[in-house]
């Protein structure tokens, strides 16, 4: 496997870091998370049983991390479409948000997420064609029964959209 690397912050320093040595070590690094909504409706995404953490757990729409000096928006739309094959025109930046979470296989995602959205009028319009070596199934989702789901039922859900539709949910969805 080719290493892969990703913006992430050493001794102060924004620098290109191989990702697995990043989550190893839990350094702080950029990415991007993306959220599809449709009415109250938000598409959520089970993750592929292969991926390198969280394998099978629901997660929002997408979310990556940047190429090195690669833009936010510009990464948020390339993953929506490599993951999903969606192709949108125009994301919505809402917010920056950090969190801290072990995702398992003693890694630890320490990220400083860009936050994107995009509303569609009707969920139909929306062509989803998944990749099957990062996504497992999509569905959309009444948020407030999401909120509910991930109190019942914590362990199928990733840690980050926990962390966000706990202590985040106004700066992603008002």
């Amino acid at each position: 496997m080719t290493p892969e690397y990703i913006p992430a912050w050493d001794k102060g320093t924004l620098q290109p870091l191989e990702k697995m040595e990043v989550h190893k070590k839990g350094l702080r690094h950029k990415a991007i998370s993306v959220f599809l909504f449709s009415g109250k409706e938000l598409l959520i995404q089970q993750r592929a049983l292969n991926k390198y953490h969280t394998p099978g757990l629901w997660a929002n729409t997408c979310c990556t991390h940047p190429y090195w000096q690669e833009e936010s928006e510009t990464c948020a739309k390339r993953r929506l479409y490599q993951e999903l094959g969606i192709n949108v025109s125009k994301l919505v930046y809402k917010d920056k948000i950090e969190y801290k979470a072990e995702v398992g296989n003693d890694l630890i995602e320490h990220e400083i997420v860009d936050i994107f959205v995009c509303y569609f009028d009707k969920k139909s319009s929306v062509t989803i064609n998944i990749n099957p070596e990062e996504v497992m199934s999509t569905k959309w989702i009444n948020i407030n029964n999401l909120i509910s789901e991930i109190r019942k039922n914590p362990d199928q859900f990733t840690p980050w959209i926990r962390i966000y539709m706990d202590k985040h949910r106004d700066q992603i969805t008002l």
